[in-house]
């Protein structure tokens, strides 16, 4: 049932950047750590860079869970399953790297997302995940479910902060700054918007 590809190409790349939802998995290197599971969203917030690599907006939101775990030990799990069509999981294995506002990358990272204004959505940092394992299995016990269109929530709470508010509210947050275990998250303040 299940297979292991080298590379994110051809159909498993076609179907990947079909789908409106993921999930990133990540975990800390503590065994009593707190493993994190997130949803994922916003047409043109994610992208494949290249077949070992992928990238997604990482937006404002209620923890860090995601970049401190990616901080101390790099380790992340994407899955897309398929709520239409043929039914079809995917999961990308690797490593992650957050890449903030002030990384000399992150500019040059940014112009691969020509499909979303990340100034709408209090942009933190962009997600590089470089696959270690691609693997795909059946996902026959996966429900249908259709996509309607994405929420406009998430722009109509952030658009209205600029840096120095959106800092504000994180820092008003209790793990943004360091992780619910303990770990470094985002760095604050935030450094400027180039964006």
């Amino acid at each position: 049932m299940g297979k292991t590809y080298e590379r994110i190409d051809g159909r498993l790349r076609t179907f990947i950047e079909a789908q409106p939802i993921f999930f990133t998995a990540t975990a800390p290197l503590s065994g009593d750590g707190t493993v994190n599971l997130s949803p994922k969203g916003l047409t043109g917030s994610f992208v494949v860079l290249d077949d070992r690599a992928v990238a997604y907006l990482d937006f404002a939101g209620s923890s860090a869970e995601t970049i401190a775990h990616l901080r101390e030990n790099g380790r992340i799990t994407l899955m897309w399953c398929a709520f239409q069509g043929p039914p079809n999981i995917v999961r990308v294995h690797g490593r992650g790297e957050p890449v903030f506002r002030d990384d000399p990358h992150f500019q040059e990272l940014l112009t691969h997302f020509p499909d979303i204004d990340p100034a709408l959505h209090g942009l933190r940092a962009i997600i590089v995940v470089t696959a270690e394992v691609v693997r795909d299995s059946c996902g026959y016990s996966v429900p249908f479910m259709s996509y309607d269109k994405d929420r406009d929530l998430h722009a109509k709470r952030f658009a209205r902060e600029d840096d120095a508010s959106l800092s504000a509210y994180f820092a008003k947050k209790e793990h943004i700054a360091t992780s619910l275990d303990g770990l470094p998250g985002l760095p604050l303040p935030l450094p400027p918007s180039t964006v």
